[in-house]
């Protein structure tokens, strides 16, 4: 038997079609355990994907806006208000005048013959300051006093005929007619000397304006004439200007709110520029007893010696005003302030968000100023507060690290 059959005998032909003797391996079916556990396996993995990759990024995402967000507002810095001073120095500016201060004007029509005191003359009062020559005022009296002696001739002889026909008027010798009139001659012819007196009266006055007198004790400083001068009546024409300068007047504008301390006879330290390291006592003499609805201020005389002359009408001083604080006072730097249309404010902050605070203020010395109202001490004042800063907005509180990097350029 060939080697080929032995083959074929051992191994019989497989059933079915196309000779092929190798027989293809059975399949077992999957299970639906096996199937639930690679669904999960999946889920698990998408998880696990989403957990190290999707939501990282997302997070960061998140973070990414709200730092936005926190740069994005305001940064600022804030400070508590410094408590006021319980007895505080108010410094005001006062206007200095004369005690009195006059123009000097002529009465009299005329030209200047003389004068005797320039500016800067320390006269007394009735001092002769000039002379005006008035040679036509001089005439005119020379004619009212003729005129004058012209009527009282006119006046005594009616009087004389009046009373010759009042004592014959009992015997019937004159008329009751005659004797009327001449009554009423007399009593004319009387009037008539009175008002030729008046004029003459008047015509004295004139010519004793012709010699111009100090009213009172002061410095002349200004004439404002000349010898040969033109010299016309009223105030057109000012001849001299006289000021007493022995006390002067200071005139000060006291804030409303420290009106009550501006009292009668209190003192008050006066310094000028002019004189450094000087101080000179005032007295409060007078106050105006109303409030300026303009200026809200308290106009408030103090007058202060000056026998020697040191301080001059005219010029400013400092009046230094002993004070009491009203309610509450905190004092900020001028910085601080916010000046808009609704009035003056400060801003504060509470909880991360900006409040606008309305004030009033006081004392103000360029660097601070005080604040009466709209405070407490555990507010948190905004310093030098940004232009755009609204009622409301969420802002950013440097701490004092960034602060202090901010200050060396490190922000």
């Amino acid at each position: 038997m060939s080697k080929h059959s032995e083959t074929t005998s051992a191994n019989p032909p497989a059933h079915g079609h196309g000779g092929h003797t190798d027989q293809a391996p059975e399949r077992k079916p999957i299970s639906a355990g096996k199937a639930l556990a690679g669904l999960v396996c999946i889920v698990l993995a998408m998880i696990v994907l989403a957990v190290t990759g999707i939501l990282p990024r997302i997070h960061a995402q998140s973070a990414l806006e709200r730092k936005t967000i926190d740069l994005a507002r305001p940064a600022v810095i804030v400070a508590p208000p410094t408590p006021g001073k319980p007895l505080v120095d108010l410094v005001l500016p006062g206007n200095v005048t004369a005690y009195t201060d006059s123009p000097i004007y002529s009465r009299t029509p005329g030209y200047l013959m003389h004068w005797y005191y320039d500016i800067g003359a320390h006269v007394k009062k009735g001092a002769l300051l000039a002379v005006i020559s008035t040679p036509e005022v001089d005439q005119q009296l020379a004619q009212a006093r003729a005129q004058l002696k012209t009527a009282e001739a006119n006046a005594k002889n009616a009087k004389i005929q009046s009373d010759r026909y009042n004592s014959l008027i009992g015997s019937h010798a004159v008329s009751q007619e005659n004797t009327d009139i001449l009554n009423y001659q007399a009593q004319s012819t009387a009037a008539q000397v009175a008002s030729a007196q008046a004029n003459v009266q008047q015509l004295e006055a004139l010519t004793s304006f012709e010699k111009i007198y100090a009213p009172f004790d002061g410095v002349v400083t200004a004439r404002n004439i000349d010898i040969g001068q033109l010299i016309n009546v009223g105030a057109g024409n000012e001849l001299f200007h006289m000021q007493a300068v022995s006390t002067l007047r200071v005139y000060v504008s006291v804030p409303q709110v420290y009106s009550d301390s501006a009292k009668v006879g209190e003192s008050v330290d006066l310094t000028f520029p002019e004189h450094p390291g000087k101080h000179y006592t005032g007295k409060v003499v007078r106050t105006a007893q109303a409030i300026d609805p303009a200026t809200r201020t308290l106009l408030v005389e103090v007058d202060v010696a000056n026998p020697k002359g040191e301080l001059l009408a005219g010029t400013l001083a400092q009046a230094h005003f002993k004070v009491a604080p009203v309610g509450n006072v905190f004092v900020l730097p001028v910085s601080a302030l916010i000046f808009r249309a609704a009035g003056l404010q400060v801003g504060t902050v509470k909880s991360g968000v900006a409040h606008l605070v309305t004030v009033t203020i006081g004392q103000d010395d360029g660097r601070t100023v005080q604040v009466n109202t709209g405070l407490n001490k555990d507010d948190l004042v905004i310093q030098d507060p940004p232009d755009a800063l609204v009622d409301g907005e969420r802002v950013r509180v440097l701490t004092p690290d960034e602060v202090a990097a901010a200050a060396r350029g490190g922000i």
